[in-house]
């Protein structure tokens, strides 16, 4: 079995003291913090929008979202990410590096909320989280099932 074949790149960023990945083809891009425009939403994590090359993308806190702690710094980006066919961006501490892993050190992760949560990635002694981007802008049940 070819061990090129079972690898897979991340983006690897950090939401308070904890680190988390997205999987590398699901990035378009990373860009410097500029504070998204409001819109009114009912939900807490939807920080508003911006306009990327003429394309207004909405601009999500996943800190808020999980629940996480997180505060805004000079080193805070935005994630450019495509998740089914819309184009959104992520808030993120910071973007520490890309990762490229093996299959066999990606672990279930017991416990977590499996719609937000893929798995867990351990390198060395390292946990990073691997968050499951196809769920993670769902705001209802309905929408997390249809995903």
């Amino acid at each position: 079995m070819s061990q090129q074949a079972n690898q897979q790149q991340l983006v690897v960023f950090t939401l308070g003291a904890e680190h988390y990945a997205l999987p590398i083809q699901a990035v378009n891009e990373i860009i410097r913090y500029a504070e998204p425009r409001s819109v009114a939403s009912r939900t807490d994590w939807v920080r508003g929008v911006i306009s990327l090359r003429g394309r207004i993308v909405p601009v999500y806190d996943v800190a808020t979202r999980l629940g996480i702690r997180s505060e805004l710094t000079e080193q805070s980006k935005i994630v450019i990410v495509e998740a089914g066919s819309e184009t959104a961006g992520v808030i993120v501490d910071s973007v520490e590096e890309v990762l490229t892993i093996s299959d066999d050190q990606i672990e279930e992760a017991p416990g977590a909320d499996s719609s937000m949560i893929e798995a867990i990635v351990r390198m060395d002694e390292r946990l990073i989280v691997l968050l499951t981007l196809s769920t993670i802008f769902v705001t209802t049940p309905e929408l997390a099932a249809a995903a």
